[in-house]
């Protein structure tokens, strides 16, 4: 249960323009965009990092992207985002089914991670959440794999 419930219509204007273009047109305000509106100035500070981190200006691919999301919601518990980025960008970002599986439960030695920046980016995130660090040998390999831009988005 929420412990911060999110705001149902009907909306103040404010609140509805916010949520308005928080969402592609035409698509409901989800939950936690509703929540986030309960205070507009952090919505509004929340709204340009995240228009960077979901827009084409992020050095990442989507795929990437996705990727590095969906495995730490999966790693954190984050079942509400874990399914909003699965059903919205999943498809979009080619994942299958065998791989949305391994970013919930698997690891990245699991054979549907052929690739090896796919690989370092799911170890990235589980050394992360399990050590809030990086060994100099994982980001070694990240360096391998992504530029300087790639590595700070």
């Amino acid at each position: 249960m929420a412990r911060i419930t999110p705001l149902a219509p009907p909306y103040e204007p404010e609140v509805e323009a916010r949520l308005e273009s928080m969402m592609p047109p035409g698509v409901p305000p989800i939950g936690l965009f509703r929540t986030f509106v309960r205070n507009l100035p952090m919505a509004d500070a929340i709204h340009g990092w995240g228009g960077y981190y979901l827009s084409r200006r992020l050095s990442l691919t989507l795929r990437d992207r996705e990727l590095l999301i969906d495995r730490t919601c999966a790693r954190c518990g984050c079942e509400y985002e874990w399914g909003v980025h699965v059903a919205f960008f999943g498809e979009r970002a080619g994942l299958d089914s065998m791989q949305v599986a391994s970013l919930t439960h698997g690891s990245p030695a699991d054979p549907c991670w052929a690739d090896e920046r796919e690989r370092v980016l799911i170890a990235a995130v589980d050394e992360l959440h399990d050590t809030a660090d990086l060994a100099d040998a994982t980001w070694a390999r990240l360096a391998a794999e992504l530029d300087e831009r790639e590595i700070l988005d």
